[in-house]
């Protein structure tokens, strides 16, 4: 059997695959985990996989691994990583029948709709695997949305031996792609990100006597602004950076003065160089500005996600095989994104290729961004998900 004829039988097997997928994308959906505490989808996960004749291995914890081996199983590695975990965020109640049930958890970013692409890209690969030589890795991975980042303990764990993995494809939901169409981007795509958590400690008070106290909210708030000339005035303007502050919490009142404000927020770069440079700037900016005014700063920078990049000869390869696969039109160039995402960890240990698939369509209000209370998807893609994904597999093992 000829790429050709193979690739017709993955679009064949994807399509009648759909009331399955169906059902696995609602009962994930319905019962969403937090970021490390995916314990029953890791059981259903296992459970899918084992009815498939494959064995299992437990990795960081929530994570599960299982490998389908084709002809000559030692020619070649590829493994296929989904996400599983999901945000601490309430799911809007507009009446979707598979709406959380876990009240304050829901996926807003689409990790029930990678579990799925993979288990359906899995049940398409282990039927076909006497057609392709090498061996495929599936990699399901807890808590991709939480620091360390659940692929930096898979990788701990030897996610990425035995077999030695070649090559690493990962799949993402976009809503700003329509439904049918995936996008690309060869070399750096994604930010680093780290977390800062900022503590402006002065004297409270009372707010009709100010002289009596030290402003801790004034004092944040010259430090907040003053943050951002980092950006504008220390970075090189050919780099890309982010610094953004979300949360401030003073507990003081109308009149009074807390005696402290906490302040937290990401930094995200593209540039390991400047990253460290930053970082030590931060640091002197708050403590600088904090001791002019009387105060005293704690600061803590928890560094995260390295930037992502993916290989340039693996990417083209799978862009080429997606245009095969959907047709020229379907395939979108990406801009570089200063999101961040813990698949950067894989793509610096080995040749990797981090897609985006389509799950926009306006008529059915799957168009709000990832991480929205109202995010949701056009479940047309997940035969585009299953099936995209088995596709790109064998074509990276016939490299």
């Amino acid at each position: 059997m000829n790429l050709l004829q193979l690739q017709e039988q993955i679009k064949n097997k994807a399509k009648s695959l759909m009331p399955d997928l169906l059902e696995i994308r609602h009962d994930i959906h319905q019962n969403p985990e937090l970021s490390f505490h995916e314990f029953e989808t890791q059981k259903k996960v296992e459970k899918y996989l084992q009815n498939l004749g494959l064995g299992t291995q437990r990795l960081a914890n929530t994570g599960v691994v299982a490998l389908i081996e084709g002809k000559n199983p030692e020619k070649r590695c590829v493994a296929l990583r989904a996400d599983m975990d999901a945000l601490p965020i309430t799911e809007v109640n507009d009446g979707r029948p598979y709406r959380s049930l876990n009240e304050g958890v829901m996926h807003a970013c689409g990790h029930d709709v990678h579990t799925t692409s993979l288990l359906g890209a899995a049940t398409i690969l282990n039927e076909l695997k006497d057609s392709f030589e090498g061996t495929i890795k599936l990699v399901f991975q807890p808590g991709e949305e939480k620091l360390p980042g659940g692929a930096s303990l898979m990788i701990a764990d030897g996610v990425l031996n035995n077999p030695k993995v070649d090559f690493m494809i990962g799949q993402h939901v976009m809503p700003l792609i329509d439904t049918g169409s995936v996008g690309f981007r060869k070399g750096l795509y994604m930010a680093s990100t780290d977390e800062i958590f900022m503590t402006v400690k002065g004297v409270g008070g009372h707010g009709a006597i100010p002289h009596l106290a030290v402003d801790s909210v004034l004092i944040a708030s010259h430090i907040i602004v003053a943050m951002q000339q980092i950006v504008s005035r220390n970075q090189n303007p050919a780099l890309h950076s982010v610094l953004s502050f979300g949360k401030i919490i003073g507990n003081g009142a109308t009149n009074v003065l807390p005696p402290q404000v906490e302040v937290h927020g990401t930094f995200r770069t593209v540039d390991e160089n400047w990253r460290s440079e930053a970082h030590e700037k931060i640091r002197r900016l708050a403590e600088g500005i904090a001791s002019s005014m009387g105060a005293e700063v704690e600061i803590e920078i928890r560094k995260g996600y390295p930037f992502l990049r993916n290989d340039e000869n693996l990417t083209e390869l799978c862009a080429n095989s997606a245009s095969e696969y959907l047709g020229d039109e379907k395939i979108k160039d990406l801009e570089l994104w200063m999101a961040a995402e813990d698949f950067a960890y894989y793509s610096q240990e080995v040749p990797s290729c981090f897609y985006r698939l389509g799950t926009r369509n306006m008529e059915k209000g799957t168009h709000y961004s990832v991480h929205h209370p109202s995010f949701d998807i056009d479940e047309d893609a997940l035969e585009i998900g299953a099936g995209l994904m088995a596709n790109l597999a064998i074509k990276a093992l016939n490299a």
